[in-house]
């Protein structure tokens, strides 16, 4: 038991001691999650004294094996509250200030100056599909509509996928990844190959699945990727560029203004 006499403030009533360092009774009731019950309230206290005496003899040892200036987390712990306040007002900056519309026309220029650095890594298609369970009825007429440019037969279709389809896409204006494509359809690419350009309507099954697919357009790794595959990237460039011209410029307005109101002095000769 420790003995209050002739003790610093911090050893009366403590819990526990690691060389100079007292766990008091008061710190350890804050720790207590409010609403345990008695036996869950001195298990938590049991095992939050011993993970105090655990972080205090590591921190002990740190102290007495690392050298001066690894053990001066003032100046590391400023830079982190500088780094996160300037991050925070240039997060608002941006957010208030930075003009997010671009334009078909600026992404098009951009896109047709830095054509080489536009290549496919991977392979990309266009194409519909509708992936069916095996029970779905009907399914020579869903082939029909899928097949049918007529607006009412398509319409058709879009009911149909909502009601049966496990999976559709009945819209190919975009370019997918192949790599993407072959884990929702078993689409080999010797099978792409084969039928790219062809306009057929492919029927696929496997275990559980019967899938209807019409490729419109194939493209192979390594050639120039399309500009509407491109679009996302080429935009969050432009606005990555756009995001640091309106940083630079706040941060020499404030250089400028603070010259002009004489906040900053230079005592370094040149």
């Amino acid at each position: 038991m420790i003995s209050s006499c002739g003790a610093d403030d911090a050893q009366i009533g403590a819990v526990a001691r690691v060389y100079d360092k007292y766990l008091s009774q008061s710190e350890l009731r804050r720790a207590i999650p409010y609403g345990l019950s008695t036996k869950d309230s001195a298990a938590f206290a049991n095992d939050y004294i011993q993970q105090w005496i655990q972080q205090n003899l590591v921190l002990r040892r740190a102290e007495m094996n690392l050298r001066d200036e690894e053990k001066d987390v003032a100046k590391q712990l400023e830079d982190y509250r500088t780094s996160l306040i300037i991050f925070a007002y240039e997060t608002e900056l941006v957010k208030q200030k930075l003009d997010t519309v671009v334009a078909d026309s600026e992404i098009e220029a951009y896109y047709n100056e830095n054509t080489a650095n536009f290549e496919l890594k991977s392979n990309i298609v266009r194409l519909r599909y509708i992936k069916l369970p095996k029970s779905t009825p009907n399914v020579d007429k869903a082939k029909r509509w899928f097949g049918s440019k007529k607006q009412d037969e398509m319409d058709k279709l879009e009911q149909f996928a909502r009601l049966y389809a496990v999976n559709s896409l009945l819209d190919d204006r975009n370019w997918l990844l192949l790599d993407d494509v072959v884990k929702e359809i078993p689409l080999t690419e010797a099978l792409v190959n084969a039928n790219k350009g062809s306009g057929r309507i492919l029927e696929l099954n496997d275990k559980d699945y019967h899938y209807l697919v019409a490729l419109s357009g194939v493209m192979v790794k390594d050639s120039q990727a399309p500009l509407a595959f491109e679009e996302n990237t080429i935009k969050n460039i432009i606005l990555n560029k756009r995001k640091i011209v309106l940083i630079e410029k706040m941060q020499q307005d404030a250089y400028k203004n603070a010259l002009n109101e004489k906040d900053i002095e230079l005592y370094i000769k040149k």
